[in-house]
């Protein structure tokens, strides 16, 4: 493999009209949960993997005892009227420099399968703690903000900035021609947030107009319950409080 991001297609699937669906680690690992669930109840299928020097300098190891190098996956899914493609990963790049190299190539792989709209899926950390957490979005044109207003996604209420992929895929596929929403869970942002997963991808499903059981998702929703107890009791001890400003 050369020194550059490299997108290796596993499976040849043609998509007419498809949507991205961006899930990648970020804050309370909301996107990324939501996206891994869509993955696996949808059933759908590889069809490239990234990988990139401005990945971290890591390898997984596996239980079979084998390694495997750290990446980003991209999967496809058609069924009737709908097209998604879903990108999920290890990791992000590390760098602003390398968010842009590691965007554009993702980019240039979405446009040959004909993509023009982009939902990238993240938490919105603010520092408490939600039992229904909304909606928010943030949109790369107006209509965008008043077709989505439409299906009960607030806008307007978040505030900062949008690390990563989550920002960036929205960013530069504007400047190329593409549109897009970044959905947002709200969450506390200091551990890990199936909850808000559960509501993100509701509201994603009814979006793209499919069904989605969320069983598994409820059972991590009692285990992240603990945790968040938990966080409860140490802020109360320490005496802190301290919202966070930006999403992933």
């Amino acid at each position: 493999m050369k020194n550059e991001t490299y997108i290796r297609v596993v499976r040849d699937m043609k998509f007419k009209n498809p949507v991205v669906i961006e899930g990648l680690p970020g804050i309370g690992l909301v996107g990324k949960l939501a996206a891994e669930h869509l993955v696996r109840e949808l059933e759908a299928k590889r069809i490239a993997e990234i990988y990139s020097p401005h990945f971290p300098h890591q390898v997984i190891m596996r239980k079979n005892g084998t390694i495997r190098m750290l990446r980003n996956v991209i999967y496809g899914y058609k069924k009737g009227k709908v097209e998604l493609i879903i990108l999920l990963g290890d990791v992000q790049a590390v760098t602003s420099e390398a968010q842009f190299e590691v965007t554009n190539k993702m980019l240039d792989y979405f446009k040959s399968l004909n993509a023009k709209r982009i939902y990238t899926l993240g938490g919105y950390g603010s520092g408490k703690y939600f039992d229904k957490p909304r909606v928010l979005g943030a949109a790369t044109h107006k209509r965008l903000v008043e077709e989505f207003e439409k299906r009960g996604v607030v806008f307007g209420e978040s505030k900062g900035t949008i690390i990563g992929a989550a920002g960036m895929l929205l960013g530069l596929g504007k400047l190329q021609g593409m549109e897009g929403v970044c959905l947002m869970g709200e969450t506390h942002g200091a551990y890990v947030d199936a909850n808000s997963a559960k509501v993100l991808l509701k509201k994603l499903s009814e979006i793209i107009g499919i069904t989605v059981k969320l069983d598994a998702l409820d059972k991590r929703v009692k285990v992240d319950k603990i945790t968040e107890q938990e966080m409860k009791k140490l802020e109360e001890s320490e005496g802190k409080e301290g919202p966070l400003s930006y999403i992933r």
